[in-house]
C-alpha cells in the first residue's frame, strides 16, 4: 500500500532436490502458508535464477582456505556479529582447545548449507506449530468468522500435497486429526447425549475422505501405512471420537428436503451438470489395448457403485450413502459415451450380474444390502441403445427390495460363490427408505416408457412391478404413469400398456372403483 512505509524483510530459503525444506522471515509473521515475502523470493529465484548467486557448501569454501584466511573469516564474523556470536565462538573456542571435550570426539563438523543425503528423507518445509495452532483457533471459533471455510482449505492443501506425492500431506492431516479429536465439545456433546453440528459433521467427513487417500495411496511404503494403522486404531479407541453414521438422536429430520425425490431429482442433477469434454489419454503402462485413464476412471466408479454393501446403521450415514452414489453417478453423466465406454459399460453390467457375494447385482444379495435402483436406472438408460436385452436383465435384477420381503429366496446353495440371504425376525431402521422406495418407482417408470409397443417386455416390467414394489402409492403413480404413456396425443393408445395400468390400478382400488375405471379406458379406446 502507498500509504504504508516500505520494509526491508531478511528472507532466508533452504532448497532440497527441488523443494523448499525451511524458512525464515524477519516479518514476524505466524501462519501455516508462506509469507508474501518468501512467496516473493521464491518466484524471483524461479523467474531469474541467474541473479541468484549459487554457493558451494560453507564446508568445500573453507577447505579452500589457508590458515591466515580462516583466521581473517572467523575474526571478520565476529566482528560483523559480535553481540550475537561472541558468546557461542568464545566456548566453541574453548571447547575446541581442550582435548577431553565432547566436540573433538566427533570426526567434522556439521554443515547446514550442504544439504541432506541422498538417502534422507526431503519433505516441503511444514511448520507444524502453527498447524495445530490455527486449526485449534478455527475449531475454537464453533463454525462462525468463516472457520469453516478455513478448515476446509486447510484439506484442499492436504489433497494438493497428495497429488503432488508430497509426504507432508500425511504429516499435515496427522496434526488437524489431533486438533479434532482435542475439541472439548466432543465431551460435552457426549454428556448431553446431542448430536453434532451437520457443517461439524461435514468436516469429520472429509477427514476421514482424506484419511482413505492416504492409507489406498499405492505409492506409499509398507512401514509407513503400518504406521497410520497404528495410529487410526489410537484415534478410534478414544471414548470421545465420533462414529461414522453420528450419534443417535430420538428426533428424525424430515428426509423429503435432505434428499432429492422422484422424477425432478434426476433432472413403475443434469441440469447442474457442467458442459465438460472429457478424452481419452493412453494409460500405456497398463496391459489391454485401447485402455486410457477416463476408461479405467468410469471402470473403477461402475464397480464402486456396484459392489455390495450393508446399509449402515445410523441415519447420516444412510443420508451419505445415498447422497455419494447420487454424486457419482451424476459426475458420470456429464460423460458421453463412446463406443470403447459402452464396451466397459457392457463388460461391468455383465460381470455385476454375474457376480458372487461382491455383486450388488449378483443372484442373492444380503437382505440389508443397499439397493441398486438408482445405479440400475443409469446403467440402464446408457445401455438401452446399445444392448437392450442387457438394459433390461440389469434393471429388472435391480427392482428388489428384500428389505420388506417377509422371506427371501434362498438361491443356488450349491454354487460356492453365492452367499445366501440372511432374513432375521426384524426389520431394520432405514431411514431413508421413502427415498429408496421412490427410486424404485423411478427404476421402474423408466421401463415401463421404454418398453411401449413390446408386449413381451411390458408384461415381464409388470410382474416385477407386482412381486417387488410394497407402497400403494408408489403403484398408483406407475399407474398413472402407464396411462400417460398409454395415451399420448401424437400416437393411438397402447392397449398393453392401458391393461398394465389397470393391472396395477387393481392392487391399490377397490374392485367397484377398477370397474368403472376400466369401463371408462375401454370406452376411451373405443
Amino acid at each position: 500500500m502507498q500509504s504504508e512505509p516500505e520494509t526491508v524483510c531478511n528472507v532466508a530459503i533452504s532448497f532440497d532436490r527441488c523443494k523448499i525444506t525451511s524458512v525464515t522471515c524477519s516479518c514476524g509473521n505466524k501462519d501455516i502458508f508462506y509469507c508474501a515475502h518468501v512467496v516473493a523470493l521464491s518466484l524471483y529465484r524461479i523467474r531469474k535464477p541467474d541473479q541468484v548467486k549459487l554457493h558451494l557448501p560453507i564446508s568445500e569454501t573453507l577447505f579452500q582456505m589457508n590458515r591466515d584466511q580462516l583466521q581473517k573469516f572467523v575474526q571478520y564474523l565476529i566482528t560483523v556479529h559480535h553481540t550475537e556470536v561472541l558468546p557461542t565462538a568464545q566456548k566453541l573456542a574453548d571447547e575446541i582447545l581442550s582435548q577431553n571435550s565432547e566436540i573433538n570426539q566427533v570426526h567434522g563438523a556439521p554443515d547446514p548449507t550442504a544439504g541432506a543425503s541422498i538417502d534422507d528423507e526431503n519433505c516441503w518445509h511444514l511448520d507444524e506449530e502453527q498447524v495445530q495452532e490455527q486449526v485449534k483457533l478455527f475449531l475454537s471459533q464453533g463454525g462462525y468468522h468463516g472457520s469453516g471455510k478455513q478448515l476446509n482449505l486447510l484439506f484442499a492443501k492436504v489433497r494438493e500435497m497428495l497429488k503432488m506425492r508430497d509426504s507432508n500431506g500425511a504429516r499435515m492431516l496427522t496434526l488437524i486429526t489431533e486438533q479434532f479429536m482435542a475439541d472439548p465439545r466432543l465431551s460435552l456433546w457426549r454428556q448431553q447425549g446431542t448430536t453434532m453440528t451437520d457443517k461439524y459433521r461435514q468436516l469429520w467427513d472429509e477427514l476421514g475422505a482424506l484419511w482413505m487417500c492416504i492409507v489406498l495411496n499405492p505409492h506409499c511404503k509398507l512401514e509407513q501405512k503400518s504406521s497410520w494403522l497404528k495410529q487410526l486404531k489410537k484415534w478410534n479407541s478414544v471414548d470421545v471420537c465420533p462414529w461414522e453414521d453420528g450419534n443417535h438422536g430420538n428426533e428424525l429430520p424430515n428426509l423429503t428436503n435432505a434428499l432429492p425425490q422422484g422424477a425432478n431429482a434426476n433432472q413403475e442433477n443434469l441440469g447442474q451438470c457442467k458442459s465438460l469434454e472429457y478424452q481419452h489419454l493412453p494409460a500405456h503402462k497398463f496391459l489391454e489395448e485401447g485402455e486410457s485413464y477416463l476408461t479405467l476412471a468410469v471402470e473403477v466408479a461402475l464397480i464402486g457403485l456396484g459392489q455390495q454393501r450393508i446399509m449402515p446403521d445410523g441415519l447420516y450415514a444412510q443420508e451419505k450413502v445415498c447422497r455419494n452414489e447420487e454424486q457419482l453417478i451424476s459426475k458420470l453423466q456429464e460423460i458421453e459415451l463412446d463406443d470403447t465406454l459402452v464396451k466397459i459399460f457392457r463388460k461391468q453390467a455383465v460381470f455385476l450380474l454375474e457376480g458372487g457375494p461382491y455383486s450388488g447385482l449378483g443372484e442373492v444379495i444380503h437382505r440389508e444390502s443397499v439397493p441398486m435402483h438408482t445405479f440400475a436406472k443409469y446403467l440402464f438408460t446408457s445401455l438401452l441403445p446399445h444392448d437392450a436385452e442387457l438394459a433390461y436383465k440389469t434393471a429388472l435384477r435391480a427392482m428388489r427390495l428384500l428389505v420388506l420381503e417377509s422371506t427371501a429366496p434362498s438361491g443356488d446353495l450349491s454354487r460356492p460363490h453365492h452367499i445366501a440371504s440372511v432374513v432375521p425376525n426384524r426389520y431394520p431402521r432405514w431411514f431413508t427408505l421413502s427415498h429408496i422406495e421412490s427410486q424404485q418407482c423411478e427404476l421402474a417408470s423408466t421401463m415401463l416408457t421404454a418398453a411401449k409397443g413390446d408386449v413381451r417386455r411390458l408384461e415381464t416390467v409388470l410382474e416385477s412391478i407386482q412381486k417387488n414394489i410394497h407402497s400403494s402409492s408408489h403403484i398408483f403413480k406407475l399407474a398413472q404413469d402407464a396411462f400417460k404413456i398409454a395415451t399420448l396425443m401424437d400416437s393411438l393408445p397402447d392397449i398393453t400398456l392401458l391393461k398394465v395400468s389397470l393391472e396395477l390400478g387393481l392392487q391399490v382400488f377397490p374392485s367397484s372403483v377398477v370397474i368403472i375405471i376400466k369401463e371408462r379406458n375401454l370406452m376411451q379406446c373405443c
